[in-house]
C-alpha cells in the first residue's frame, strides 16, 4: 500500500486506519484495501519482437486486486502516459457508486494525462474471480487484471478448501501498436486485423520460428487440490481452455457460485471469468496447458493456441511432456457442453432470487450492419457497423451518467427501442440493405422494476456469437436456444429455479437468450458486446435506472475528485 507524497486528508486517514487496523486485528478488521495504479509505458517483448505497451505500475498483466465480501477498495490511477484512461471494475455491483463503474463518456469523463482519480467502492454481497481492465480506446489489450473477492472472515467456500489458488489470465497479443490497427480499420472500412498470438499470464507460450521467451509454469504437489480463476481478457476472441489429461471442477463463474460439475475442457468469452478447482491426481511429469479460440462462422481469427505448462514438483528433469488435443475452433458442441451444465447453487446461503414476474419485457437484436464511410475506398463508402435494435450508438463527449444527474440537456435521448424497429427473419437470409441508424439512447428504468431482455442474434453481414457484458447488476440466464425467439413457446421452457447468475453472456451464433434482473441500481449502466471490435462499431447502448423514493435508494453524489472532459 502506497500514496502519493502529497496525499488528500480522506486517504492519509484511511491510511491510518488501514494500519491500526492491520497491526491490531483483534480490535478491528482490515477492511479497506489501498491501492496505487501507475499507468505507465513499459518496453515489452514477446513473439521476438519488442514495442511499447502501456501497463498498471509496468506489469502486464497487472496487479491483482484482493478484498473480501463486503469490503471497501480505494485505487488511485494516476496517469503517465499520453492516452486518456479510464479504469472498469468489471462485474462490481457498484451499488449507488456508479460514478465508479469506469467506462470513459458513460459514467465518467476519462483521466487525462498527467491527472488521476481515487475509484471508491464497496463490494456487496459478492464473492468469487472478477477483472478490472482499461475502459476507453483498445488499452484493455495490456491494461488488465484480476480481482479476488475472498468470502467474509470465518465464512468457508461452499466446496473443499483447496491446497492453493492460482489466478490464470487468457489474453491476446499483437506485434503492432493496438490503436495504430483499429484507427487503419475505421480508416479503410476493413475489418481489424486479427492478433499475433494468444497469452496465458502475458505469454504466448511455444511459438514456431521464435526462440522460447519464456512462459508460465503451474506447479502442483501430487494429491493437491488447486483452484484455479480463469480469466479471458482478451479483446476479440472467445477462448477454450483445458490441461493435459486433467479434468477441472467447475465451481463458480462470474463471481457467483454454481453447481459443481467435472469437464475437461472451459469456454470461456471476453468479460468472462470461471473458478475451476485441478486436482493433481496423474503420475509426476509435465502436460500442457492450451487456450484456443472458439468461434463457430466464418469469420478471421487468431488461429494461434497459446501453452503454458502444468509441472508436478516430483517430476525428474528428463521427464516427457504429455500434450492434449485441441478442440476444433468451429467445436460448438465442446462450448455448449460447458455452458449448459452451468446452473447456480440456489443453496440455503446463497439463493437464486430469479425475478418470476417482469415489469419491462424487451428484445433486443444484436448484430452487423453498414454505415456510410465516404473516406473508405477500399469497400466502396461505406463501412461496418454494429448495433442493437438497429441503433449504433455513438459516443457523447459529456459523460452519460454526469449529464443525467446534472440534468445537462442534448446529451442524449431517453427514446431506445424496446423492439426492433425492422421485423425479419433474423436468422435466416437477412435483408440486402441494413443500414443502420446513429443515435445516443438511453432506455429509463423505474427503481426496482423486474426486466427481462430477449438478446436475439442476426446474420447481417454474418452470424456471430456476441458476448454482452451489463454493467451495474447480475443477470439470470433464464433461456437460450437456436433459430428466432419465439414469445409463445420459448418461455414454457425457462430455467425459474437455479438459472446461472452472470454479467456477461454470450448471444449464440443464430441464436438467442434471455436474461432477467432487478433494475435496483440507480444511474447509468453500460450494456454492450465485449468483442472490441463490436464495441467501436457500435453494439452498445445504456439503461438509465431512476432512483427511488428511500434514501438508500438514490445515486450517491459525485466525488470532487471526478474527472473533467
Amino acid at each position: 500500500m502506497s500514496g502519493e507524497r502529497k496525499m488528500e486528508p480522506r486517504i492519509r486517514v484511511l491510511n491510518l486506519l488501514i494500519l491500526f487496523s492491520c497491526l491490531f486485528p483483534a480490535f478491528v478488521e482490515c477492511r479497506v484495501s489501498h491501492y496505487k495504479f501507475n499507468v505507465v509505458m513499459k518496453n515489452t517483448t514477446r513473439l521476438c519482437s519488442s514495442k511499447p505497451i502501456v501497463t498498471v505500475n509496468g506489469r502486464f498483466p497487472g496487479p491483482t486486486i484482493y478484498a473480501r465480501e463486503d469490503d471497501t477498495v480505494l485505487v488511485n490511477v494516476v496517469n503517465h502516459v499520453k492516452y486518456n484512461v479510464s479504469i472498469h471494475w468489471h462485474g462490481i455491483r457498484q451499488f449507488r457508486t456508479g460514478w465508479a463503474d469506469g467506462p470513459a463518456y458513460i459514467t465518467q469523463c476519462p483521466i487525462q494525462p498527467g491527472q488521476n482519480f481515487v475509484y471508491n467502492f464497496t463490494i456487496s454481497s459478492q464473492r468469487g474471480t472478477l477483472l478490472w481492465h482499461a475502459h476507453i480506446l483498445w488499452l484493455r489489450v495490456t491494461v488488465h487484471g484480476a480481482i479476488v473477492i475472498l468470502p467474509k472472515f470465518g465464512v468457508p467456500y461452499p466446496f473443499p478448501k483447496p491446497h492453493k489458488e492460482i489466478v490464470i489470465i487468457l489474453g491476446e497479443w499483437w506485434k503492432s501498436d493496438v490503436e495504430d490497427v483499429i484507427d487503419e480499420a475505421l480508416k479503410s472500412g476493413m475489418a481489424p486485423n486479427v492478433s499475433d498470438a494468444h497469452t496465458i499470464n502475458g505469454f504466448p507460450g511455444f511459438v514456431p520460428n521464435c526462440p522460447s521467451q519464456g512462459g508460465f509454469t503451474l506447479k502442483v504437489k501430487s494429491g493437491k487440490a488447486y483452484m484455479l480463476r480463469i480469466i479471458n481478457a482478451g479483446l476479440n476472441e472467445e477462448l477454450f481452455f483445458k490441461i493435459a489429461r486433467h479434468k477441472l471442477t467447475a465451481v463458480e463463474v462470474d463471481a457467483t457460485y454454481i453447481k459443481p460439475f467435472q469437464i475437461d475442457t472451459i469456454e470461456i468469452a471476453p468479460g468472462q471469468t470461471t473458478s475451476v478447482i485441478l486436482k493433481a491426481d496423474q503420475c509426476p511429469g509435465k502436460y500442457v496447458v492450451t487456450a484456443s479460440p472458439f468461434l463457430d462462422t466464418p469469420v478471421e481469427v487468431d488461429n494461434m493456441t497459446a501453452t503454458a505448462m502444468l509441472h508436478y514438483y516430483s517430476t525428474v528433469a528428463n521427464s516427457p511432456t504429455t500434450f492434449t488435443s485441441i478442440p476444433p475452433t468451429n467445436a460448438t458442441p465442446i462450448a455448449n457442453k460447458f455452458i449448459e451444465s452451468l446452473r447456480s447453487l440456489n443453496s440455503k446461503t446463497y439463493p437464486a432470487k430469479v425475478p418470476l414476474f417482469v415489469d419491462h419485457s424487451l428484445f433486443f437484436t444484436v448484430g452487423l450492419g453498414f454505415f456510410p464511410c465516404p473516406t473508405c475506398k477500399a469497400t466502396n463508402g461505406i463501412r461496418a457497423a454494429a448495433d442493437i435494435n438497429n441503433v449504433t450508438f455513438v459516443m457523447p463527449t459529456t459523460a452519460l451518467l454526469q449529464a443525467h444527474y446534472f440534468n445537462i440537456k442534448g446529451v442524449f435521448t431517453d427514446d431506445f427501442p424496446g423492439y426492433p424497429p425492422f421485423v425479419f427473419n433474423y436468422t435466416g437470409d437477412p435483408p440486402k440493405n441494413f443500414q443502420t441508424t446513429a443515435g445516443t439512447k438511453v432506455y429509463r428504468l423505474p427503481y426496482d422494476s423486474m426486466v427481462q431482455v430477449v438478446l436475439q442474434g442476426t446474420t447481417v453481414l454474418g452470424p456471430e456469437n456476441h458476448p454482452i457484458h451489463l454493467h451495474g447488476f447480475n443477470f439470470f440466464v433464464v433461456g437460450r436456444g437456436l433459430g428466432n425467439y419465439n414469445p409463445k413457446k420459448d418461455p414454457k421452457r425457462f430455467n425459474l429455479v437455479d438459472p446461472v447468475e452472470r454479467n456477461t453472456i454470450g448471444v449464440p451464433s443464430r441464436g438467442w437468450v434471455a436474461i432477467r434482473f432487478r433494475a435496483d441500481n440507480p444511474g447509468v449502466w453500460f450494456l454492450h458486446c465485449h468483442l472490441e471490435v463490436h464495441t467501436t462499431w457500435g453494439l452498445k447502448m445504456a439503461f438509465l435506472v431512476e432512483n427511488g423514493k428511500g434514501p438508500n435508494e438514490c445515486l450517491l453524489p459525485p466525488p470532487k475528485d471526478l474527472p473533467k472532459c
